[in-house]
C-alpha cells in the first residue's frame, strides 16, 4: 500500500510542469488574436481614411473643372466685348471724320472772315486817306475860290470812289455776317451730328440685343431641354455628334431636323428686325485638338470651316437671306475644356450659332 502511494507520488510529480506550458501557450496565443485584432481594426480606418480623401479629391476635381468652364466663358465673352468695341469705335472714328470735315470747312470760313476783316481795314484806311485828301483839296479850294476843270475831275473821282468803297464795305459786313452765321451752323451741325450719332449707336445695340434675346427664347422652346444642345452666353452651341458624323461635314438626318427649326425660328424674328439693322448670324465651326489628316480634311481648319459652310447652305436652303448668315473656322485653338480626356475632346467638338452685328 505505502508502494501504492509512492508511485502515485511519482507520477504526480512527473506530471506536474505540463500545466504550466500550457498556460503560457494560451496567453500567447490570446496576445497574438488581440494584436490581430488591432491591425485588423488599423486597416479598417486607414481604409475609410483614404476613401473619404478620394472623394473629397474627385470633388475638388469637378469643382476646378467648372471654374475652367467659367473662365473659358469670359474670355469668350470678353472677346465678343472687344470685337463690339472695335466696331463701335470705328463707327466713331467715321463720325469724327466727318466732324473734322466740318472743322476744316468752319476753318476756311475763319480764315475767309479774317481776309474779309483784313481787306476791310485796308479799304477804311484808304477812306481816310482819300476822305484827309478830300479834305485838303476842299480846304485848297477854298483858299483858292476857284476850281480848275481837273481839280473838280479828281474830286468827282474822288467822290465816285468813295461810293464804291462805301459799297465795298457793305458787301464785306454782309459776308461777315454771313461767315458768323455758318460758323454757328457748322458748330450745331457739329454737336448734334455727335448726339445723333451716340443715340443710333445705343439705339441699335438694344433692338439687336431684344431680338437676340427673342430668336435665342424661341429657338430654345423649339430644341427643347437637350443636353447636347445649350445656351452659353451670347450664343447657342450644338455637339457635333448632334449634327455630324466623325470626320464628316455631312448633316446627319437628325442634324438636319434640328437645323430647321432654327431656320423657322431664324425667319420668324426676321421679319420683324428692321432692314437697316445690319444683323447677321454667325455660325463657328470648332473641333477638338485630335489631328485629321485626309484628302478631304488636311486639317482641322479645313474639317471646321466645312461643318460651318454646310450648316449655312442648309440655312439658306430653307429660306435664311444669304446676305445674314456667316460662316467661321476656329479648328481646335479655341477650346471650351482644356483638359486631354474624351469628355474635353467631345465638349470641344460644336458647332456655335450667334446673333450679332456686321
Amino acid at each position: 500500500m505505502a508502494l501504492g502511494r509512492s508511485h502515485r507520488r511519482n507520477d504526480h510529480q512527473s506530471a506536474g510542469p505540463w500545466p504550466g506550458y500550457v498556460d503560457v501557450l494560451s496567453t500567447l496565443l490570446m496576445v497574438i488574436v488581440f494584436v490581430l485584432a488591432v491591425f485588423m481594426l488599423v486597416q479598417f480606418f486607414l481604409a475609410n481614411a483614404i476613401s473619404g480623401r478620394d472623394k473629397a479629391i474627385e470633388g475638388l476635381r469637378s469643382e476646378l473643372a467648372g471654374l475652367v468652364d467659367q473662365l473659358s466663358l469670359e474670355k469668350r465673352n470678353n472677346a465678343q466685348l472687344r470685337f463690339d468695341l472695335t466696331n463701335m469705335q470705328a463707327t466713331l472714328s467715321g463720325a469724327t471724320a466727318e466732324r473734322d470735315q466740318l472743322a476744316a470747312v468752319l476753318a476756311d470760313s475763319q480764315a475767309r472772315a479774317d481776309d474779309a476783316e483784313k481787306r476791310l481795314a485796308e479799304q477804311q484806311q484808304i477812306l481816310v486817306d482819300l476822305q484827309g485828301k478830300l479834305v485838303s483839296s476842299s480846304g485848297q479850294l477854298e483858299q483858292e475860290k476857284r476850281l480848275t476843270s481837273e481839280a473838280r475831275s479828281q474830286v468827282d473821282l474822288l467822290n465816285r470812289q468813295i461810293l464804291a468803297l462805301r459799297e465795298q464795305l457793305g458787301q464785306i459786313e454782309r459776308i461777315l455776317k454771313e461767315s458768323e452765321e455758318k460758323d454757328k451752323t457748322n458748330q450745331a451741325q457739329v454737336s448734334d451730328l455727335g448726339r445723333r450719332l451716340n443715340a443710333a449707336l445705343a439705339r441699335k445695340v438694344d433692338e439687336l440685343t431684344n431680338y437676340r434675346s427673342e430668336f435665342f427664347g424661341r429657338l430654345r422652346q423649339a430644341l427643347g431641354n437637350r443636353r447636347d444642345i445649350q445656351v452659353v452666353g451670347d450664343r447657342f452651341v450644338f455637339q457635333s455628334e448632334v449634327l455630324f458624323d466623325s470626320a464628316s461635314a455631312e448633316l446627319k438626318p437628325e442634324g438636319r431636323e434640328q437645323i430647321g427649326k432654327l431656320a423657322k425660328t431664324l425667319i420668324e424674328i426676321s421679319s420683324k428686325i428692321p432692314k437697316e439693322l445690319p444683323w447677321v448670324l454667325r455660325v463657328d465651326g470648332h473641333t477638338d485638338k485630335l489631328p485629321i489628316n485626309t484628302a478631304q480634311f488636311p486639317s482641322n481648319w479645313e474639317l471646321s470651316s466645312a461643318r460651318a459652310i454646310s450648316v449655312v447652305k442648309f440655312l439658306a436652303s430653307q429660306g435664311v437671306p444669304v446676305e445674314r448668315l456667316a460662316a467661321t473656322g476656329f479648328g481646335e485653338f479655341q477650346p471650351l475644356d482644356a483638359r486631354e480626356d474624351q469628355t474635353a475632346f467631345r465638349r470641344n467638338r460644336r458647332i456655335e450659332l450667334k446673333l450679332t452685328e456686321r
